[in-house]
């Protein structure tokens, strides 16, 4: 019997890459232990680090670090040939002392003589950032109000839209008001009734502002388009206040005549469009970012003055409603 029947071929029970891959391993591992052992830990200063983060996505203690810092390596101690200077950083602390309260107080601290443009323009930011949600807190009541009356606005009888923080329900003449008159219409009342509804659940200051078009009226009721738009304005307050489910100190009452128009008075179609009643719902802003304003309206009045900018013109918000 030859050797080859004495000694029967051995059977491959691993792959051959199995011991190369298991070397790999070992070696990542070693790696990123020696990465670790090279590493310096300053625990105040990771302490600082992540007490600033978890402030800025939320309302937190202000924690007092007193632990001794942990972790510094000996290899960094001994090899570093100096430690460099600290980067002046910008700080934006947000304290509380209630760990139940929405509003924060915002302070910017600067170490050492840090960005002024840079500290503008992270508080810049917070307030803008604050505002679009602002914003869209409006957009998604004028899509409530605009749902409650979808029926008269598929009529051609209304119209509702936001702009800023802004819901305008606009009341056209058809359907509510006859030509030179300023006593609703019996089939208007009971959609007077739903935005008395709607009204009622939406917050904001209300304005009921009276238009009307370009050509002059003088009746016996009514002496110019001053009186006509003011009475209208009026007509429909009264209809909402009918049944004193609303608060009449949130309303004012205002007459324009044809001073704001729409669009130009060349057609009937665009007279048309320029008579009307808007009930106009201003929201603002929220006391938060009202404190916010004021405080660095006195610390920073430049600053202030790039931020309500910004407001008028990236965000359409007048005056009145900023501040």
């Amino acid at each position: 019997m030859d050797e080859a029947e004495d000694c029967p071929e051995c059977k491959q029970k691993m792959a051959p890459w199995v011991m190369t891959f298991a070397d790999l391993m070992s070696l990542l591992m070693c790696f990123f232990v020696l990465l670790l052992s090279f590493s310096e830990m300053d625990a105040l200063k990771f302490k600082r680090l992540a007490g600033s983060m978890s402030e800025a996505f939320g309302v937190q203690n202000v924690l007092n670090v007193d632990d001794i810092p942990k972790g510094t390596s000996i290899i960094a101690q001994e090899f570093s040939p100096g430690r460099p200077d600290p980067t002046p950083i910008n700080e934006i602390w947000q304290s509380t002392t209630n760990l139940t309260e929405n509003s924060l107080e915002i302070a910017c601290m600067d170490e050492g003589n840090s960005n002024e443009g840079e500290r503008g323009d992270a508080v810049k930011l917070v307030i803008m950032n604050k505002l679009k949600e602002l914003i869209g807190e409006t957009e998604d009541d004028a899509l409530s109000i605009a749902s409650a009356l979808s029926q008269q606005i598929q009529d051609g009888m209304l119209e509702v839209e936001s702009s800023g923080r802004k819901i305008i329900i606009r009341v056209k003449e058809k359907g509510s008001f006859t030509s030179g008159s300023a006593v609703l219409n019996e089939d208007f009342l009971p959609t007077i009734a739903i935005i008395r509804g709607v009204v009622a659940g939406t917050p904001g200051i209300i304005s009921i502002e009276g238009h009307t078009d370009s050509i002059p009226i003088k009746t016996r009721s009514f002496g110019s388009n001053w009186a006509l738009s003011s009475a209208r304005a009026v007509s429909v307050a009264h209809g909402l206040f009918e049944d004193g489910q609303l608060r009449q100190d949130r309303f004012s009452v205002k007459g324009y005549a044809a001073t704001r128009s729409l669009v130009e008075n060349d057609s009937r179609e665009n007279r048309a469009k320029n008579r009307r009643v808007e009930i106009v719902i201003s929201q603002g802003l929220d006391n938060e970012t009202g404190e916010q304003l004021d405080a660095i309206e006195k610390i920073d009045p430049i600053l202030f003055n790039e931020i309500k900018n910004e407001f008028e013109t990236q965000f359409n918000l007048s005056e009145d409603e900023i501040f």
